[in-house]
């Protein structure tokens, strides 16, 4: 049995949740998470952790507060110093053997600093770690919102990055791609077509959602994360936070409207369900899933100001194309490789070279 010192981007449940199956899976590992925000409240119940503050976005109006997110910033980076300084006294109390982060700020600086291996397992770096043939409108935005992950979350000596596109990994990194991991509540669905449409847009207040679900179709529509938990708007029906009741109402619909979530991308793919994306445009990883799913024949994106009646038409008629493509497309399941990578990283600190290795029990 090994230790790890697992450190958790806080914001949303999408970093949590992907820590908590790997937790789960790896258990005759021993586990401590460092996290903040909402990430505690996922992982609490079934691993200990500790609560250090980590950078995170600020949301207000379907956009991305950029005073707040600044605001929250720079005290913690002025204070960087003291919060890894704590992190060095929680690796000298736990003693781990090596350390993981999945988009946190100061475990993987103090691993460096206490000679520890640090694999960094995430979304996020697919933006700094891969090449991309972008359209022109996305160019700038990627490069300035990409230093984010380049330099403030920089990749650590050992990569290894889910996702459901796999673009070319750039030579200076030590990086590998494998498809996403899934919880098991999510693989244990049964999809089926009930013909409702499922929408989740957990950062919006736009009523402009709302009036494109009206003129757009005649399906039953169940949004999740809207400023509204009840009641109902014509064919939109605002639902309350229920993990259940969202799966249900997931595992049953005809498609996904959806932010640019990687998360709930990769679950509805792995059930067949097209999607139609309205990334964040001030969320670059957004807007790259959007831009990705487009490109490869799995749904469609627009902005919160391009919705028209008419885009949800015609998304509805290339339904059947849609979900032919996304059945021939494969894999959307990583589970059993990066378990195997994960585990073969703790027990040697570097994750394999060749093939993915099995997972020892």
């Amino acid at each position: 049995m090994a230790r790890i010192l697992y450190g958790v981007h806080g914001t949303g449940h999408g970093h949590a949740m992907r820590a908590l199956t790997i937790a789960r899976r790896l258990r005759s590992h021993d586990f401590l998470f460092v996290a903040a925000d909402d990430a505690p409240g996922v992982l609490e119940g079934e691993f200990p952790v500790r609560r250090i503050p980590n950078l995170g976005t600020v949301f207000r109006n379907y956009k991305v507060d950029m005073a707040a997110t600044i605001g929250r910033a720079i005290p913690l980076l002025l204070r960087s110093g003291h919060y890894t300084r704590s992190v060095l006294r929680i690796i000298e109390e736990f003693k781990p053997d090596v350390c993981m982060t999945d988009l946190e700020f100061f475990v993987p600086r103090a691993a460096r600093m206490a000679g520890l291996p640090c694999l960094t397992l995430d979304h996020q770096h697919v933006i700094t770690c891969c090449r991309h043939e972008l359209p022109a409108d996305m160019r700038r935005d990627a490069f300035v919102q990409g230093l984010t992950p380049r330099y403030l979350f920089r990749p650590t000596d050992e990569n290894l990055i889910v996702s459901f596109y796999a673009p070319p990994t750039l030579p200076q990194y030590n990086v590998r791609i494998v498809p996403p991991i899934l919880r098991d509540k999510v693989l244990n669905l049964r999809p089926h077509d009930n013909g409702h449409v499922v929408v989740y847009q957990s950062n919006s207040t736009d009523r402009r959602l709302v009036d494109f679900l009206r003129a757009g179709t005649r399906r039953p529509c169940y949004v999740f994360g809207y400023h509204r938990s009840e009641g109902s708007d014509g064919n939109v029906h605002f639902m309350r936070k229920s993990e259940d009741g969202f799966l249900r109402l997931l595992e049953g619909c005809s498609y996904v409207i959806q932010g640019g979530s990687h998360t709930l991308m990769t679950e509805a793919l792995y059930l067949g369900k097209p999607i139609f994306s309205i990334p964040l445009r001030a969320m670059v990883e957004q807007r790259f899933n959007a831009f990705y799913l487009e490109k490869l024949g799995y749904g469609i994106q627009s902005d919160m100001a391009g919705l028209s009646p008419e885009r949800l038409f015609d998304f509805e008629l290339r339904l059947p194309r849609f979900r032919a493509t996304i059945a021939a497309a494969g894999n959307f399941c990583g589970n059993d490789a990066v378990f195997g990578l994960v585990d073969a990283f703790i027990r040697t600190g570097a994750l394999p070279r060749d093939e993915t290795p099995a997972i020892v029990e």
